[in-house]
């Protein structure tokens, strides 16, 4: 069965065959209390059942009585389980895609890059099974030696949000898996169905493993009283959030209640510098896709564009006239760029903060509904660039929409301090060819995110380096480089191997 593209008459795969493909029938997508509707069309596509809070109680009890079972396993053996669900995800790589298209209205080939990244992680999690190394560090005292070691910390619950609905998920459970944590998930209620695509596949892993224990993954449907059961519960060690700042701050302050552990990735409010000497013919692309990828619903998206005066009036138009010939559509026909917002609320949102920019001075190219006679139950929108006068306070606000802010910069300085004046510290960048201006703004007194790049975009980042961010993007740290460190807890050792007890800054205590 196929269903046609309203504008072009293209044909794809019907929803009810994507789901299928991934496993989703029946029983499991019917007779719930909880909706759901695709950004596509806005038609519902599902009626789940939602996990009640003693529903999460039991869940947290299985992953706590999994984890005294699973951190007593070999890390190179957690290991296998993370290497062969990489291998069910390599599998299912264009079903799992499709889904994660229609479940959150991203284009299908962003969709096919969400689950590469899930593949990535997967494999960089297996080499990191063998490599989870302490120190050893020398001892003041003679006979003495000292090594650090680290150990499975806990539960690990997760919660991600619409946008990303299942790389982020990977991110924190491949670690987590090899590291000796089992975890529990808790998706968007927006966008539930690539969840439960990919619970079933680490079902498929496990059932492989053979001896995995029961409740190692697990996958609640529900809204904020799941997470809030997560937060709450002394058995879930570690609680790492994908969302919006409020939300984050809700999970801090519970987990700050019980010291308790989080990994937060929250807002951001991206910016690149466009310098004299940057190359602008690459400039543009990067610019294109990093602001308008995703629809503008990456917490990387580009939204402020920072460029110095002299190339201001080179680059600007030739902005506006790639955007004007963006293909808007249904987010699963192949050429489309730019596909739906995951709701009318944001559209609203969207079109309020245009309306707050041309208050404040600014001039505003693009934006509006689009294609409401083909979708007119879902939030297609045309991407916005907005010249303004300067920093205003819209421009402070992170809107979760395809708006670029652009202003001009004389001095790098200038530029910096401005890169740097909102309470939000992801993700950053600058086009330049002068290596006195790409160093500076690495250094110390250049850009304060977490992620800082050079002739490349904000969006778009490998599993390679640790990902998150500084101020209210909430300090966490997930994916590679040493993030595995956030999954476990270090212990010192001291041993002392000799036949005498000196004590340490040579105290002398005799009895």
């Amino acid at each position: 069965m196929t269903q046609a593209h309203p504008k072009t008459g293209e044909e794809h795969m019907s929803y009810d065959d994507i789901l299928a493909a991934s496993g989703l029938t029946g029983d499991r997508l019917q007779g719930g209390d909880l909706s759901v509707t695709t950004p596509v069309d806005g038609a519902e596509i599902a009626r789940l059942k939602s996990h009640t809070r003693e529903d999460a109680e039991r869940m947290i009890a299985a992953a706590s009585d999994a984890f005294r079972a699973w951190r007593q396993v070999p890390a190179p053996r957690r290991g296998e389980l993370v290497r062969l669900l990489g291998e069910e995800l390599r599998a299912e790589k264009e079903n799992l895609g499709r889904v994660v298209s229609l479940d959150c209205g991203k284009i299908y080939q962003e969709g096919l890059g969400e689950v590469q990244e899930m593949i990535d992680i997967c494999d960089f999690a297996v080499g990191l099974s063998r490599q989870l190394y302490g120190l050893t560090i020398a001892s003041e005292r003679p006979g003495h030696s000292m090594r650090e070691t680290w150990h499975p910390m806990g539960v690990c619950g997760i919660i991600t949000a619409f946008n990303f609905p299942v790389a982020p998920w990977a991110w924190n459970a491949a670690l987590a898996l090899v590291c000796g944590d089992p975890i529990l998930w808790k998706p968007s209620e927006k966008a539930p169905l690539s969840a439960l695509a990919v619970q079933r596949i680490c079902e498929r892993a496990m059932e492989r493993f053979g001896d995995a224990p029961e409740g190692l993954i697990q996958t609640m449907i529900g809204g904020a009283d799941l997470g809030q059961a997560l937060t709450d519960s002394r058995d879930v060690a570690i609680v790492s959030a994908t969302g919006s700042v409020p939300m984050g701050r809700k999970v801090a302050t519970a987990m700050a209640g019980r010291l308790g552990r989080c990994i937060l990735e929250l807002g951001g409010n991206n910016a690149m510098i466009v310098a004299p000497s940057a190359d602008l013919e690459m400039a543009v692309r990067a610019i294109v896709f990093s602001a308008v990828g995703t629809a503008g619903q990456r917490c990387t998206s580009l939204r402020r564009l920072i460029v110095h005066e002299d190339v201001y009036d080179q680059l600007v138009p030739r902005l506006i006239s790639a955007y004007e010939g963006l293909p808007i559509g249904d987010p699963l026909a192949e050429g489309t760029l730019v596909g739906p917002l995951i709701d009318q609320a944001a559209a609203e949102g969207m079109a309020a903060a245009l309306k707050r920019a041309d208050s404040e001075g600014g001039i505003v190219h693009g934006g509006g509904r689009a294609l409401e006679d083909q979708y007119p139950g879902a939030a297609y929108v045309k991407p916005a660039i907005v010249e303004m006068p300067g920093q205003t306070d819209v421009v402070h606000e992170e809107t979760f929409a395809p708006i670029l802010y652009v202003m001009k910069y004389r001095e790098l300085d200038d530029a910096i301090g401005m890169h740097n004046a909102v309470p939000q510290g992801l993700s950053s960048c600058i086009f330049s060819t002068d290596v006195r201006e790409t160093e500076q703004f690495l250094s110390a007194v250049g850009s304060d995110c977490g992620i800082a790049n050079v002739n490349i975009g904000p969006s778009g980042a490998e599993i390679g380096g640790a990902f998150g961010g500084e101020k209210d993007t909430g300090g966490g740290r997930e994916s590679g480089s040493d993030a595995w460190k956030g999954y476990m807890r270090r212990q010192t050792n001291t041993i002392n191997w000799s036949r005498d007890l000196p004590l340490a800054q040579g105290i002398k205590f005799d009895i």
